[in-house]
C-alpha cells in the first residue's frame, strides 16, 4: 500500500488540509493519506500549540468515516522535537509492506535543506508537493518529486486561532464537528 504522509501541527486541522489530502487519494497513486500530528515541530514555537492529543482528536473528528484518510499519533512516542527522518525510519521498520511518500507544500520544500538528514529523505522517499502561491519549484535536489496541482484555500490555522480568540465565527473554515469541539473545549481562547 502506498501511503502519503502529511506531517503537520494541525493546530487546528481545517478544510484546506482536508481538500489537499482528499485530492491526493483521488488523483495520485496514494492509497491513503495519514495525517501525522507532530507534537513539536522543530521550526515552530510549541507554546502556541494545543495539546497534541486534543489536536489528534480534532483530526479524527474531521476525517470521521473516511476510509482513505487516517490520523496518526506515531510521533507522540518518538523523541522531541519531531524530525521527519526519525518518523520515516520508524514507520519503514513498523510497516515494511508499505511504500511511504512525503506530502508537503512547496513552501516547506523550499526549506528542506534545513531539515535533519534532508539528503536521506530526498534520496529514499518520493515527495508529493502541492504548489503554494509564491513558492515555485525550481530545484528538485535530485529527489523523486511529483508536483500536484491540488486546489488550495487561503485558510491559515493562525487566522482560525485568532478568530476564536476574538470571538469570531470559524464556521466554514473547519468541519462542523471540529468547530463544535473547539468551542466546547474552550480551545484557543
Amino acid at each position: 500500500m502506498r501511503v502519503a504522509l502529511y506531517f503537520g501541527s494541525f493546530n487546528p486541522i481545517h478544510h484546506g488540509h482536508l481538500i489537499i489530502a482528499n485530492y491526493i487519494v483521488e488523483n495520485t497513486d496514494a492509497d491513503q493519506v495519514w495525517f501525522v500530528v507532530s507534537p513539536q515541530n522543530p521550526f515552530k514555537q510549541s507554546s502556541a500549540l494545543l495539546n497534541e492529543y486534543q489536536r489528534l482528536h480534532l483530526v479524527n473528528l474531521a476525517i470521521e468515516g473516511e476510509k482513505k484518510l487516517k490520523a496518526s499519533n506515531i510521533e507522540f512516542n518518538l523523541p522531541k522535537p519531531s524530525y521527519t527522518i526519525n518518523t520515516l525510519t520508524y514507520l519503514k521498520e513498523k510497516y515494511p509492506g508499505n511504500d511511504f511518500v512525503v506530502l508537503m507544500g512547496s513552501d516547506s520544500f523550499q526549506n528542506i535543506s534545513k531539515w535533519k538528514n534532508a539528503e536521506v529523505i530526498l534520496k529514499n522517499y518520493p515527495l508529493y508537493i502541492y504548489l503554494r502561491p509564491g513558492f515555485e519549484i525550481t530545484e528538485t535536489h535530485n529527489a523523486t518529486v511529483k508536483i500536484v496541482d491540488a486546489p488550495l484555500l487561503q485558510i491559515s490555522a493562525t487566522h482560525i486561532r485568532e478568530s476564536v480568540k476574538a470571538g469570531k465565527s470559524i464556521r466554514y473554515l473547519v468541519p462542523d464537528l471540529v468547530m463544535e469541539e473547539i468551542l466546547k473545549g474552550g480551545y484557543y481562547k
